[in-house]
């Protein structure tokens, strides 16, 4: 029998047993959608995770209360309060003689809240901030503008909207949010400007976000005196580790702080702390790759099982095969091109299954304002498929050698 008349037979073989064969190659599909969708989930979110870099720009500093482990999250992940930055360490810092390469230096708090005009009502982030914030961060204005040094050291009440609150509060209005009253707390901002569509940042919704003035943030929203970030933008990215040693100097004289261990601060590199970030996305999307080549391998054992029981049933038709001349080889061929049929199968629809569910998956996530990243790799798609392949070799060589061996007389007798 030649080959193209084995294929035949494997082919008929297989619709024979239609619900049987779609079970097998079903454990086959997830298993192959699983690993790609991972695999692409993981590249979406390192996509996303670099794309922050890119807004941010590597040449930021982000200075917090505390000292913080190098290997471990902020204190103010856990809850801890620490008010060990005020707003005279800020002031410190735009001393260009002591921090020459700090080209702009932004102080805020933040909270959460509503802010309400007329029966309208948005939940937002306020950010008490300075005027330096929009050069610090970088964006731009949809209209109006953003508030200026004397707004803020005067206490104006005025407020920037992101486009998100805008929307929520003036959407289909048919009203400029420009000079209108809104209220956060029960305290009443003069909408100055509108903030032009940012999406998130580092997992938050920057479109989401209405600014104060620093001192009205503290003080008549928040009820405090110290700060819980100060952001140094650096005017290049190679100043950036004497700008790092050139801040510590000035926030130890300040603090009397002697020695590194009693330091209160922590001064982090944004872009070190994407490496970090994406160290871990690695990892987790390592561990979630084998948690779904583990379905591969059920679908192998799966193959297996199959395997074992069509050899038990179709002992006569060996036998029969066998006594008119078919050799061992050609019977082994066979069973293990059945097998092959059957991830090699499973495999393409896994393919085919696992880029829909992705490019889904990626649109939900840009329907929720993140800028992720439809990416499928074609050593993902090699990999699953090669290794579905393999699969299903390996768990049908066993049933493939016993089908080959059987006698052919005790065969033709078997029951």
């Amino acid at each position: 029998m030649n080959f193209f008349s084995t294929i035949k037979l494997v082919f008929r073989t297989l619709l024979a047993r239609k619900g049987r064969s779609f079970l097998t190659i079903l454990g086959i599909v997830i298993g192959v959608a699983g690993v790609i969708t991972i695999i692409a989930l993981g590249a979406g979110a390192q996509a996303l995770v670099l794309g922050q870099v890119n807004k941010l720009g590597t040449n930021l500093l982000s200075i917090s209360p505390g000292k913080t482990n190098e290997k471990g999250p902020p204190s103010s992940v856990f809850g801890i309060v620490i008010t060990t930055l005020v707003n005279s360490d800020a002031d410190a810092l735009r001393n260009l003689s002591a921090v020459p390469h700090a080209s702009a230096v932004n102080a805020m708090v933040r909270g959460t809240d509503q802010a309400t005009w007329e029966n309208k009502v948005s939940d937002i982030t306020y950010v008490g901030t300075d005027a330096e914030y929009p050069i610090v961060t970088s964006f731009t204005m949809q209209e109006g503008r953003f508030f200026t040094g004397q707004e803020d050291q005067g206490n104006a009440n005025v407020a920037v909207l992101g486009s998100s609150v805008a929307d929520d509060l003036f959407g289909g209005t048919g009203i400029d949010p420009l000079d209108q009253v809104i209220k956060i707390k029960n305290v009443p901002f003069r909408v100055i400007g509108v903030v032009a569509p940012r999406g998130s940042s580092f997992f938050q919704n920057m479109d989401q976000m209405a600014y104060i003035p620093l001192a009205i943030g503290q003080g008549q929203l928040l009820g405090i005196h110290y700060l819980q970030a100060i952001n140094v933008k650096v005017d290049s990215s190679d100043n950036i580790n004497q700008t790092i040693s050139d801040i510590k100097t000035v926030l130890r004289q300040r603090h009397h702080v002697l020695r590194d261990v009693d330091e209160d601060f922590t001064v982090q590199n944004i872009a070190d702390a994407i490496s970090i970030l994406s160290t871990i996305t690695n990892a987790l999307r390592l561990f979630l790759t084998a948690m779904a080549a583990i379905s591969l391998l059920v679908g192998g054992i799966g193959i297996l099982n199959i395997m074992m029981v069509t050899v038990a049933e179709r002992t006569r038709e060996i036998g029969l095969r066998k006594a008119v001349g078919a050799s061992n080889a050609q019977v082994r061929n066979q069973f293990l091109l059945e097998a092959g049929t059957l991830t090699s199968l499973g495999g393409l629809i896994g393919i085919v299954v696992g880029t829909i569910v992705s490019y889904l998956i990626s649109l939900l996530m840009k329907y929720l304002g993140y800028d992720w990243a439809f990416v499928i790799s074609i050593v993902s798609v090699f990999l699953a498929v090669g290794v579905s392949v393999l699969t299903g070799v390996v768990f049908g060589l066993y049933p493939a050698f016993k089908a080959s061996k059987l006698n052919p007389i005790d065969a033709l007798r078997y029951e």
